[in-house]
């Protein structure tokens, strides 16, 4: 097979490093799955035999690559990677939806994703410029919570406006207009909620598109960080809406 090189945004390929990420890479997207690299010492690891067999059940190639692994995690104790094919998801239009505007830290995106994951919100639109959501930095951060999830991404959020017009948008901002829980108290139809860049947070014209909303916090401090925020918005938005869907029933 052809030789991998170390990671670059421009491959149609990236790798899940860990064996739990590179698990739920096998679990979660088994059509992705190109090949499974495996560190030599890796018959220590339960966790490693376990993915070793299933990525063999799956007629998935397995190989020893230890050098390639390094270059990969950039530590010494990766056990596993696995390299998958990027692809972009495909959107329920009726579901909420979390917007990231021009996101640039692989950390803060992996968790976020985790995160959303954890809370049901499945739909997640990356807004351009913004950190590659296949770097296998951004995969890790994530414990390979981007297999279970449709991620997708625009040039712009007009792009993105435009496919996905008649929604209720969310955007949080230092200077929202309306407190978290009210704001998520109006909530009627699909959605969409909006989070800024980690320095910058969203330009100014997004306070007149929809309910601009405030996470309310001590004075003592200038701004949360974009992970715990978007946890704190999605968490509370997705209580909102689960109950919003059983009086529907």
């Amino acid at each position: 097979m052809a030789r991998l090189e170390a990671y670059d945004k421009s491959l149609d390929y990236s790798y899940a490093p860990g064996i739990f990420p590179a698990t739920e890479c096998l679990k979660n997207a088994p059509e992705r799955c190109l090949r499974l690299l495996l560190s030599g010492s890796s018959e220590r690891s339960a966790g490693a035999n376990a993915l070793r067999e299933a990525a063999q059940s799956a007629g998935i190639r397995v190989e020893i690559a230890d050098r390639a692994l390094e270059r990969i995690s950039r530590k010494e104790n990766c056990f596993a990677a696995m390299v998958y094919k990027k692809a972009e998801g495909v959107f329920d239009g009726d579901a909420p939806h979390v917007v990231l505007h021009h996101p640039s830290d692989s950390g803060n995106l992996g968790t976020i994703l985790r995160t959303a994951l954890g809370f049901g919100l499945g739909n997640i639109a990356i807004i351009r410029p913004a950190v590659d959501s296949d770097d296998p930095r951004v995969t890790r951060a994530s414990m390979g919570a981007a297999f279970s999830l449709n991620v997708r991404h625009f040039d712009t959020f007009e792009q993105y406006r435009a496919e996905f017009p008649n929604r209720d948008l969310f955007p949080f901002m230092l200077t929202g207009a309306v407190p978290l829980e009210e704001a998520a108290s109006r909530v009627r139809g699909p959605f969409s909620l909006v989070f800024g860049n980690e320095a910058s947070g969203l330009p100014d014209e997004f306070s007149r598109l929809g309910t601009s909303t405030l996470i309310p916090h001590s004075h003592r401090i200038d701004s949360l960080n974009l992970a715990i925020a978007a946890g704190i918005g999605m968490y509370t938005f997705a209580q909102q809406e689960r109950r919003r869907l059983e009086e529907l029933k």
